[in-house]
This record gives structure tokens, sequence and C-alpha cells, in this order.
């Protein structure tokens, strides 16, 4: 098949050959109208011939022509389809590599981003576990040198309870062991010094006192009481101690013997002993308000002090009548441990005042507390709305970047890592501004 080209080559010469042969026919007729004989008649049909033939073949050349045109057209058609497809997947292509481009650059800087809030996250968690731990360390510190010394006195007190208690179990074997007098066989002032060495320190009690000024009389020991005013001189209490011996051996005697005669006149014989002994008590050694308004007999045996007991009356009347208490050696002990926990819940009292000083101490500083507190929460409200605005301001990047075409990726990577890179000194650089004197995190004026 000839080429659309040649064919139209062809053509044109058909044409051109079909104009020369319309020349030499009007050439003919023009001779043939002026009557001028020639051979042109003779040619004239042939002429005719070949233009019917010219026209013929310049018919079949332009069918062939139209039909070479609609073929390539057809051919432009398809080529221009194949360029269209290949145009738009070329078009597809160069979009999805622009799409995976510009998700890899918003994963890079919202990775980036993402890491400069972690990190600031994690800084302002620093200095909260800071803030938090020193405010801690300091409230504890002053708390607990404040209350060291009440804890301190409670447990004196708790220790000298302990004691009491321990005591008063002890009651019924101190009992069965003091009962044998006559193994035993101990004098009451050497006891009675024993026993007020055990409970007192040295200034809290002394021997041969003259609790009555100008008397001469001397009471065996007395206890030093502090006075009802802030330097008033000391009160005593006087303790006294009587072993009537005799009587109390003819009232054994009378028992071992089972003389109920005997025995009865022997304890009668002893509570008048013990009523004299009281009576001189509280003649000699009582002398308000040099003293306290009783004072102790002191028995040295508990079998001694069980026989008074027994005698009806008798502990209320030298109670009543002048104002002397019997004591046994348990029953002194306890007294005189009770005295000594009194000793001991007064200057409790004494330091209280103290310890209000230092509560009252402690009450400031926290109130200054309170204050460095507030102090801290406004920096770090400050902070978290620096945070707040840096996030808004990350958002609006991002919507900015949504329009952004992406670069060659040679030149992204080259570019993209040293721009994140400086993010973060940059950061921590505002940061460093923010906590210094007079930045924008102090409220100064920007």
């Amino acid at each position: 098949m000839s080429s659309p080209i040649d064919a139209t080559w062809l053509t044109l010469a058909a044409l051109a050959a079909l104009a020369l042969l319309n020349l030499a026919v009007l050439l003919l007729r023009r001779d043939r109208d002026a009557g001028v004989p020639s051979a042109a008649e003779q040619i004239e049909p042939r002429l005719e011939r070949l233009e019917r033939e010219l026209r013929d073949e310049l018919g079949r050349q332009a069918q062939a022509t139209r039909a070479d045109l609609a073929h390539l057209q057809q051919l432009l058609l398809a080529q221009g389809g194949e360029a269209a497809r290949t145009q738009n997947e070329l078009l597809q292509r160069v979009a999805q590599s622009t799409d995976q481009r510009l998700a890899e650059m918003r994963a890079a800087v919202e990775a980036r981003l993402k890491a400069l809030q972690d990190g600031n996250d994690s800084k302002l968690e620093q200095m909260r576990a800071t803030v938090d731990e020193k405010l801690h360390a300091t409230l504890e510190q002053r708390l607990g040198e404040s209350f060291r010394q009440v804890a301190e006195r409670l447990e004196q007190v708790h220790q000298g309870l302990g004691e009491m208690q321990g005591l008063a179990r002890d009651v019924g074997s101190l009992s069965r062991v003091l009962s044998n007098v006559k193994a035993r066989g101990l004098y009451g002032e050497v006891q009675l010094a024993a026993l007020l060495e055990q409970v007192f320190a040295p200034a809290q009690y002394a021997p041969n006192v003259e609790t009555v000024p100008g008397s001469g009389a001397r009471v065996e020991f007395a206890v030093r009481l502090p006075g009802r005013g802030e330097g008033s001189a000391a009160v005593w209490l006087p303790i006294d101690a009587k072993f009537p011996r005799e009587d109390y051996e003819r009232l054994l005697e009378a028992q071992d013997r089972a003389d109920a005669a005997a025995a009865e006149a022997a304890a009668r014989a002893l509570e008048a002993r013990l009523r004299l002994e009281a009576r001189t008590i509280r003649e000699k050694y009582l002398a308000a308000p040099h003293t306290t308004d009783f004072a102790i007999l002191f028995l040295p045996t508990e079998s001694l002090y069980a026989e008074a007991l027994r005698r009806p009356g008798l502990v209320e009347a030298l109670q009543r009548d002048h104002r002397v208490a019997l004591a046994g050696p348990t029953t002194l002990l306890a007294l005189l441990s009770s005295l000594q926990m009194g000793f001991r819940t007064l200057a409790l009292e004494q330091r209280s005042a103290e310890v209000w000083q230092v509560l009252g101490a402690v009450k400031t500083e926290f109130a200054k507390f309170g204050d460095v507190l507030a102090k801290t929460k406004k920096k770090l409200d400050e902070a978290s709305q620096t945070i707040d605005a840096a996030e808004v301001r990350t958002r609006a990047m991002a919507r900015r970047l949504k329009g952004v075409e992406s670069l060659p990726e040679a030149q992204a990577q080259a570019l993209l890592p040293a721009a994140l890179d400086a993010a973060p000194e940059e950061a921590e650089a505002a940061e460093a501004g923010a906590r210094a004197p007079g930045g924008a995190g102090d409220g100064a004026p920007g």
C-alpha cells in the first residue's frame, strides 16, 4: 500500500495532466470554431477518452486517498490514545512519587516535632520531680526537727507507764518475798533510802531536812516538790520511817502461840504506837506552805503494813486526824513512781512552750513554703501555656505544608536533616532563656 504522501503526489500529477488535456481541448475547439482543419479532430476523441481515463484514474486516486486519509486518521487516533495513556501513566507515577515524598516529609516533620514535644515533656517532668523532691526534703527535715523532741518526751512518758505496769504485776511476788520479817530484818531508814535512790535523782530529795524553818526538827527524808509560782521556794514532802519492832515481835509471838487474847493486845499496842508516831510527825514536820499538808509514815515490811491495814479504821483515822498516810515498801514505791511521773509531766509542760515556739516557726516557714509553691505553680502554668502555643504553631505549620510541592529527594535529604537537627538546640536555648531572670517565664516584658 502506497503511503499517503505518494498518493497525494500522484493526485497532483493527475490533476496537472487533466489541466493540460483541458487546455488542449480548448485549443482544439478554438481551432475548430475558427474553421482551421487540423489533426486535432482526429485527436479529440482520443483526448476525450484520455480525459475520461484520467477522470476515472483521478476518481480512483481520490478514493484511495480518502481511504489512506481514513487509515491515517485511525493511526493518528491510535497513536494519540497511546500517547494519552502513556502521559496519564507518567502523570500518575509523578503524582504517586510526589505524594510519597510529601508523606515522607510529613512523617519526618511529625517525628521531629514529636521528639521535640517528648523532650519538652521529659524536661518538664524532671523539673516537677526536682521541685517536689526539694520541697518534700525541706518540709520533712524541718518538721522532723520540730517533732523529734516531742517524740522523745512521749517516749519517756511511755517508759514510765511501762514501769508502773511492771510494778503492778510484781506486787504479789514482792509481797511474798518481803513477808518473812525474821529472815529479812531490814531497818526502815536503810530501806527508805534505797527506795528513794532507786526512783529519784539526788536533786529531787534530801535526807535530814528541816521542813519547818527554825524548829530544829529534822525528818529522815523529804521529797523536793516545785513551788506554786515561778521562782518560789521548793515545797517538801516529809517521809519518816518507823519500825515498832518490839510491839510487832510480841504480836508475832502471840500468833505463833495461837494466843488470841495476847495477839489482840499486841495489835492494840501496835495501833496505839502508830497513832503516836503519826501525831509526832504532824507536830514536828508539817507546816504549810513550807511543806505539803500531809506526810508519809513508812513501814519497812509488807507484813507490818498488812497488820496495820487489818486494824479497822486505822488508816482512815491517821489520814483524817493527823494528815499522815501509811505506806509499805510496794505502796511507797508506787507512790514515788507516781511523783516521778508528775515531775516528768511538769517538765514536759515546761518544755511544751518551747515546742509551741518551734511549731510557730514551722508555721511561718510553711507559709513561705506555700508562697514558693504558688510561684512554682505559676512557672509550670507558664511553661504549659508555652507548650500549648508551640503545639498551635505546629498545627499551623502542618496545615501550611499540605500545599507545598516536594523537592527532589537528594535536595530534600540535604536540607531537611540539618534544619530538624537544629530545632532541638533552638528549643533548649528558648527554654534556657525562659528560666533565666527577666525572661518570659518570669513575667518580664519581652
